[in-house]
C-alpha cells in the first residue's frame, strides 16, 4: 500500500502543472534533462533548489538544445504531520529517490537542486534503482565538497546532520535515514571519490583515515590532472553508473560568499565546468550530477552564475559523447 502510494505521488510529481514537463523529440544529440528540485533539509523546507531551477538555467539548457523537465520531491499531507525534520528529510528522500529513479528510466539526465548535502542519500538511491530490475546496481560517487560529511553522531562536533551524509550513505550512521531514503544496500567505500576537501574535524578525520575512500587535491581539479582521471577510471570498472555530487562550498569563496560553511583556496567554477564537460564526455556511465547549498544571499548573482556555468559544462559533455 504504502509502495503504491510512493509511486502514484512520483507520478503525479513528474505529471502535474507544477512539474513543467516538456517531452523531447529531437536527435539523440538533442539531451533531455531534468531538473529535480529537493528542498527538504535537516532544519525545514528550503528555497534553493527552487532558486537554482529558476536562475536561468532552463533558458540555457534550452539554448544548448536541450529538452527540460522540472520537478520537485513532496511529502504527501499525513507524512508531513509527522515527526521532526529528520524523519520528514528521510520520507522526503524516498520521494525524491523515485524520481530520480523514474527520470533515469524515460531517458531523461537528473541533476539534482538540493537544499542541503543530507539529499545526496536519495539521489545516490534513485540511481540505486534505476537499473533493468528491481535488484539495486552498483552506484559509484564523485564527491566534490570542501568538508567529507563523515561525522557519525558520535563524532562530530556541531551536532549537525548536515556533517553526516557521507557516513549516513556507507552505513555508518542513522540506518533508519538511509532506509527511508531507499538507500540499500550502504554504498562501500570503495565505489567513493573525493575531490577538494580541506576541512575536517579531528574524529571525522580518524575515520576518513581508516576509509577505503580515496581523495583527489583541489590542484588535480584545477588541473584535471591524470589522479582525477585515475579514480574516474577506477570507478568506471567497479560501478555501473556514477554520480557526481557538488557542495557549491567546494567553491573558491568569493563565488560563493554567501556560503555559511565556504573554506579558502576553492577551485572556481570556470575549472569546475571544463572538468565536468571531460568527465561527462569521456563516460558512458556519468549518469547525474548533484549542486548542493546554494547561498541564501547572492549578491551579484556570483553563486547562481557558477551553479549555471557547471550545469553547462556537464550538458555539454552529454550532447559531446552522444554525438560520439
Amino acid at each position: 500500500m504504502h509502495r503504491s502510494l510512493t509511486l502514484a505521488l512520483a507520478a503525479a510529481l513528474l505529471l502535474s502543472p507544477s512539474a513543467s514537463i516538456q517531452r523531447s523529440a529531437g536527435p539523440e544529440d538533442h539531451p533531455r534533462i531534468a531538473l529535480l528540485q529537493q528542498p527538504f533539509s535537516p532544519t525545514g523546507v528550503s528555497a534553493g533548489p527552487r532558486t537554482m531551477a529558476n536562475g536561468g538555467i532552463q533558458q540555457i539548457l534550452t539554448g544548448l538544445g536541450a529538452t527540460v523537465r522540472v520537478a520537485e520531491a513532496r511529502l504527501t499531507a499525513e507524512e508531513d504531520t509527522e515527526y521532526g525534520a529528520w524523519k520528514r528529510l528521510g520520507m522526503a528522500l524516498g520521494h525524491f529517490a523515485d524520481l530520480v529513479a523514474t527520470s533515469e528510466r524515460d531517458g531523461y539526465f537528473p541533476v539534482g537542486l538540493l537544499a542541503t548535502c543530507p539529499s545526496m542519500p536519495g539521489m545516490v538511491a534513485g540511481l540505486q534503482h534505476s537499473g533493468p530490475t528491481s535488484e539495486p546496481i552498483r552506484i559509484g560517487m564523485f564527491w566534490l565538497d570542501a568538508h567529507p560529511d563523515f561525522n557519525t553522531p558520535e563524532t562530530t562536533r556541531s551536532g549537525s546532520l548536515g556533517g553526516m551524509p557521507v557516513a549516513v550513505a556507507t552505513g555508518r550512521a542513522l540506518q533508519r535515514l538511509r532506509l527511508d531514503a531507499r538507500l540499500d544496500p550502504p554504498l562501500p567505500d570503495r565505489y567513493i571519490v573525493m575531490g577538494g576537501v580541506r576541512l575536517t574535524d579531528p574524529l571525522e578525520q580518524q575515520l576518513l583515515d581508516d576509509s577505503a575512500i580515496e581523495q583527489v587535491s583541489v590542484d588535480d581539479l584545477r588541473n584535471m590532472t591524470p589522479a582525477v582521471f585515475a579514480q574516474l577510471d577506477r570507478l568506471n570498472r567497479i560501478t555501473d553508473k556514477i554520480y557526481v555530487h557538488i557542495d557549491m562550498d567546494v567553491l573558491d569563496p568569493r563565488e560563493v560568499m554567501g556560503h555559511q560553511n565556504k573554506v579558502p583556496d576553492g577551485p572556481s567554477s570556470e575549472q569546475l565546468a571544463a572538468l565536468f564537460e571531460r568527465i561527462f564526455t569521456r563516460y558512458p556511465k556519468a549518469s547525474a550530477i548533484g549542486f548542493a547549498t546554494i547561498p541564501a544571499t547572492d549578491e551579484g548573482g556570483l553563486s547562481i552564475a557558477a551553479l549555471n556555468r557547471m550545469i553547462a559544462g556537464a550538458v555539454r559533455g552529454l550532447k559531446a559523447r552522444d554525438a560520439r
